[in-house]
């Protein structure tokens, strides 16, 4: 084999190898890091507050931005009062995630976040999602980004399940 025929039979190689090894859920699009692509603004890597939410004017969101550094990577949200508050203004959300609104750990700050709750589960297999029974953690690396799993928010009794770093 000359030295030019093997350059080009690798060359295909590492396009085949690359073609092969996988691609993100359609599902999936937005930054890259560390855990994989973040689908939505909520839940985007972030160090300050500014990194969140880009090409949205932060004040028409229903809460003040928060980027949470307890969560590996920054996590982007913001402030909330209700569900209805996560998603409220155009262009906010991305994807057809549901996002719910949680206290978060002990900051006593309800924050919105994306949700792996059991009714999202179930909505995910009846979207078609293949393996049977999907569980959240499933469910988060996913939907959500493939760094993520499926945790407490730990929000005391507003406590709901969402899908973190």
């Amino acid at each position: 084999m000359t030295a030019r025929s093997t350059v080009f039979a690798t060359l295909v190689a590492l396009g085949l190898a690359a073609a092969c090894s996988g691609g993100e859920s359609p599902a999936v699009s937005g930054t890259s890091d560390g855990g994989g692509a973040r689908p939505e603004n909520t839940g985007r890597s972030c160090v300050a507050p500014a990194d969140c939410y880009p090409g949205l004017d932060a004040g028409t969101l229903r809460g003040e931005v928060q980027c949470l550094d307890r969560v590996p990577g920054g996590y982007c949200t913001h402030l909330c009062e209700t569900d209805a508050d996560c998603c409220a203004v155009s262009g906010e959300c991305d994807s057809d995630l549901r996002q719910v609104c949680s206290p978060f750990e002990s900051t006593g700050l309800k924050m919105c976040f994306l949700s792996c709750e059991g009714e999202d589960l179930r909505s995910a297999l009846d979207a078609g999602a293949d393996g049977g029974e999907l569980d959240g953690t499933t469910y988060c690396t996913s939907y959500a980004a493939s760094g993520f799993r499926c945790r407490s928010s730990g929000g005391g009794r507003e406590n709901r399940k969402v899908c973190v770093p």
